[in-house]
């Protein structure tokens, strides 16, 4: 996750301990997928989420245990996510049990089920923060999320959560389907006054696994990452308290000091600076999930790969067993990971991407990261 209004505009940002933190055994934000259902049905949903009876998802009573571990365990964040976790009718149990042990509790959501009541009661219980997915504007995001009139309720969801006093934000996955609502969705921003933006880059896991060929191309990427600083920048100048955000691709962090770098230099060392504290992926290490049944895994695109399970072993016991051995790869990976990748000059900002990526499409953990978009030349391997 970068913050480009930091890196940018030097705007600084809630989470910026967590991001530039320089300890070197942080503890990691964890995303908890309460449930696998949902009340709708995403083309690119990672979780492969729908309206239907998931058997075996953690009880109330498992998900108070886990909460309490990771309380004590140090976790500074629990994202609760899904499938929809509004669907959970003990959420906001949950919620509050989260806050009051010290846990940062943030919620990511598709919005449509935030009525004023619930709103309400997510900030009794001291929610941070919460996140409505969009995938672009009226029948275009109706389309992604697999139901007529969805964008809409999305938008009272996050006009509920506004007006309750919450923190908001917009989660924006980019894909070549609707990259061109990315200037729609800056505006929407500031009309709807949401608090925060971020733009996802695709994932290849859960349903999204098949949509390889429907993500953008590498000049594409540049064009979008333009557009994106171009508005970060103007938003900025006009004085408006926005977070932008790009999320799941640490190359965009590379580009934003290159382009930096032609302009103020001095500016861009500091920015490196940053980028080498926040380490870039941090699969396995500064990001976690456990999913609705109490597995754990290295993120949240690793549904395919278990870690343990939290009705076995406490989640603080299986983070901290490296005897797996993706996880204790993941954990030392400089000398691993090949292709490009290996002699990349960027590699300590960056580490490595997304192995998720570059396992869907090349078969291979430790290959190059597939939507890495920078040329042979910014990199030091031309």
């Amino acid at each position: 996750m970068l913050d480009i209004s930091k890196l940018l505009c030097g705007k600084n940002a809630s989470g910026d301990r967590l991001r530039y933190s320089e300890s070197s055994h942080r503890r990691p934000v964890v995303v908890w997928n309460t449930t696998q259902r949902c009340n709708l049905r995403c083309i690119h949903c990672y979780a492969s989420a729908g309206d239907g009876h998931y058997p075996g998802e953690l009880t109330t009573a498992e998900g108070r245990a886990l909460i309490e571990d990771l309380a004590r365990y140090g976790a500074p964040v629990l994202l609760f996510s899904g499938g929809e976790p509004t669907m959970r009718e003990d959420l906001v149990e949950l919620l509050t049990l989260a806050t009051a042990r010290g846990l940062r509790a943030v919620i990511s959501t598709n919005g449509t089920l935030i009525t004023p009541e619930m709103a309400r009661d997510m900030k009794r219980a001291g929610v941070a923060y919460v996140g409505v997915s969009l995938d672009g504007v009226g029948e275009t995001h109706d389309h992604f999320r697999g139901r007529r009139g969805a964008f809409q309720e999305a938008l009272t969801g996050l006009a509920n959560a506004r007006r309750a006093g919450l923190r908001t934000g917009i989660r924006f996955t980019i894909t070549r389907f609707n990259n061109s609502y990315v200037a729609d969705i800056f505006r929407l921003l500031e009309e709807e006054a949401v608090d925060r933006l971020c733009f996802y880059h695709l994932v290849y896991a859960g349903r999204g696994s098949h949509l390889v060929s429907c993500d953008l191309t590498h000049e594409e990427r540049r064009t979008i990452m333009d557009l994106i600083l171009d508005r970060t920048a103007d938003i900025h100048c006009r004085g408006s308290d926005k977070d932008i955000l790009t999320v799941d691709n640490h190359a965009d962090g590379v580009y934003l000091y290159l382009k930096m770098g032609r302009q103020d230099p001095e500016r861009a060392r500091e920015v490196y600076s940053l980028l080498e504290r926040n380490g870039g992926n941090s699969s396995g290490l500064g990001i976690s999930a456990i999913d609705a049944l109490g597995k754990v895994h290295p993120d949240q695109f690793w549904g395919h790969y278990e870690l343990g399970n939290i009705r076995e072993r406490p989640f603080s016991q299986i983070w901290e067993d490296t005897s797996d051995p993706l996880l204790a790869g993941l954990r030392d990976r400089r000398g691993r990971i090949g292709g490009r990748c290996a002699g990349c000059r960027h590699f300590a900002v960056c580490g490595g991407n997304f192995r998720v990526r570059a396992e869907a499409v090349h078969g291979d953990v430790w290959a190059a990261d597939p939507a890495c978009y920078l040329t042979d030349e910014e990199i030091g391997i031309a």
